[in-house]
């Protein structure tokens, strides 16, 4: 599961539960990793993000989390980002 918008991984602190947010929901249902932001995030670098991490797993059968990085990666050596 990818929640690719703007702070979609900060929740509530609850005592004695944690932190509640859609990360936590969408484990509880079942997703077997979620990646999620903690930050704004621009919407043209999301876009260019999500494009490359998905090329990366879905073309080049990279696992999730590898992709992800070479995605990050690759956009840390463009200039413009």
């Amino acid at each position: 599961m990818v929640l690719s918008a703007c702070q979609t991984g900060l929740g509530k602190e609850i005592k004695g539960e944690g932190l509640v947010g859609l990360t936590r929901g969408f484990m509880y249902a079942g997703a077997a990793r979620v990646v999620v932001s903690l930050w704004n995030v621009n919407d043209k670098a999301t876009a260019d993000l999500m494009t490359k991490f998905y090329e990366k797993m879905l073309k080049q059968g990279q696992r999730p989390a590898a992709a992800l990085r070479a995605a990050q990666v690759e956009m840390w050596k463009q200039k413009q980002w």
